[in-house]
C-alpha cells in the first residue's frame, strides 16, 4: 500500500492548459473519488498519476518516490478502464493471469492469485469462459479480479461502472466499495456520476473546468460546499440556485423574503441563493409560493418542479403521497441553516 502525493500538476496539449495545478493527498488505504462532468480533465489527471500522460508541470509521487518520469510498468499501479480491455480469445483465468506470466511469475504463484481473487469477486465458476460468454457486470469483475492479481500499490479506476444498465451500477457500486475495504489497496476513482461519487469515497475531489473547487468527505460537501459549482452539482436532484438581494430586512427571492442575517455583514449586495429540494418543508403560511408544473413520483418521495413568481425554476422534494393539482400554488418554508449563499460573480461561497 502506498499515498499518492500530486503538487501543483499542470497538463497542456499545445497551447491549451486543460488541468491547472491541481495539489492533493491520498492517504494509505484511502479511496478519494475525483468527480466532474465531462471535459473538466479528470481521466487526464489519472492518465497522469497512471503515466499515460505527461506531466506539464508539477509532480507526481507515489509512496514518497516522484513517478513523473517512470514508465506505467515500473509505477506499481494497476488501472480498470471503462471499456474492460479484456483479451476476447482467452479465457477468464488467462486475462487474469497474463500480466503475471508476463513477469515471470510461477504457475503456482499465478494459480494461487487468481483462486484468491475468483473468490473475492465470485468468479469462480467462470474462469474458463471467454469475455463474450459473460454479462457486462461479469466483465467488469474480471477487469477489477486483472488488477487485484498484481497486489499493486494503488488502483486507479477510470468510469469503470459507465457502460452498465442503472440496476447494475448500483450492484457493481457496492461490490467496489466492499472490496476496496477488504483490500485496504489506496485507490483513486474517476467519475462524472455525483451520486456514485458520494456512495464510494472516502474523500471527494470536485474538479471544474480544469481546477479542483473542493476537497473533502462527501457530506461535507454536500452540507457546505465552497463554491455554486460544487453546490449544484453534489447532490440529487439539484441544488436550486436562484439570485436573490441581501438587505437589513432579510434574503429577497423573487416576491419572498426570508429572515436571516447578513454573513460577516455582507448586506445590501446581490447574492446567489443555494436551496436544497430536499430542505423545503411545506407550509401553509411559509414565505416561498411555488407554482407547480410536474409532478416526478419516485416511489419514495415526489419531486415537484415549479416556478417562483418571477418565473425562476425550483425543484422541490416532497412525501410520496403529496400529489398538487399542475397549475396550483403550493408554499414553503426553509429554515435558516440550510440556507447557502454565494457571489453571483465569482460562485465562491460567503
Amino acid at each position: 500500500m502506498a499515498t499518492v502525493s500530486l503538487d501543483g500538476v499542470r497538463k497542456s496539449f499545445g497551447d491549451r492548459e486543460v488541468v491547472h495545478g491541481v495539489t492533493c493527498e491520498i492517504a494509505d488505504g484511502e479511496l478519494v473519488v475525483v468527480v466532474g462532468p465531462s471535459g473538466c480533465g479528470k481521466s487526464t489527471l489519472l492518465r497522469m498519476v497512471a503515466g499515460l500522460e505527461t506531466v506539464t508541470a508539477g509532480t507526481v509521487a507515489i509512496d514518497g518516490r516522484v513517478v513523473n518520469g517512470v514508465e506505467p510498468k515500473d509505477r506499481d499501479i494497476a488501472m480498470v478502464f471503462q471499456n474492460y480491455a479484456l483479451y476476447p480469445h482467452m479465457s477468464v483465468y488467462d486475462n487474469m493471469a497474463y500480466g503475471l506470466r508476463m513477469r515471470r511469475m510461477s504457475r503456482a504463484e499465478i494459480k494461487s492469485r487468481v483462486a484468491r481473487a475468483a473468490e473475492i469477486l465470485q468468479l469462480d465458476g467462470l474462469l474458463q469462459r471467454r469475455p463474450r460468454q459473460l454479462s457486462g457486470g461479469q466483465r467488469q469483475r474480471v477487469a477489477m479480479g486483472r488488477a487485484i492479481v498484481r497486489d499493486p500499490k494503488v488502483f486507479l479506476f477510470d468510469e469503470p461502472l459507465s457502460n452498465l444498465d442503472a440496476q447494475l451500477r448500483v450492484q457493481m457500486r457496492v461490490e467496489i466499495k466492499r472490496l476496496q475495504q477488504e483490500l485496504a489497496t489506496t485507490s483513486l476513482y474517476v467519475t462524472h456520476d455525483q451520486v456514485e461519487a458520494m456512495t464510494l469515497a472516502d474523500r471527494l475531489i470536485v474538479m471544474n473546468a480544469g481546477n479542483v473547487d473542493q476537497i473533502g468527505r462527501p457530506l461535507d460537501l454536500y452540507e457546505r460546499p465552497a463554491t455554486a459549482f460544487v453546490a449544484g452539482f453534489i447532490g440529487s436532484p439539484a441544488m436550486n440556485l436562484i439570485p436573490g438581494r441581501l438587505d437589513a430586512n432579510g434574503l429577497a427571492i423573487a416576491d419572498a423574503v426570508l429572515p436571516i442575517s447578513a454573513p460577516n455583514g455582507a448586506a445590501d449586495r446581490r447574492v446567489l441563493v443555494g436551496l436544497r429540494p430536499e430542505h423545503l418543508e411545506l407550509a401553509g403560511d411559509g414565505p416561498l409560493a411555488l407554482r407547480v408544473e410536474l409532478l416526478e413520483r419516485l416511489g419514495a418521495d415526489t419531486i415537484l418542479h415549479c416556478r417562483l413568481a418571477d418565473d425562476t425554476r425550483m425543484t422541490a422534494r416532497t412525501s410520496a403521497h403529496f400529489a398538487p393539482e399542475l397549475g396550483h400554488t403550493v408554499r414553503f418554508a426553509i429554515r435558516p441553516g440550510h440556507i447557502h449563499l454565494f457571489d453571483p460573480d465569482s460562485g465562491r461561497r460567503l
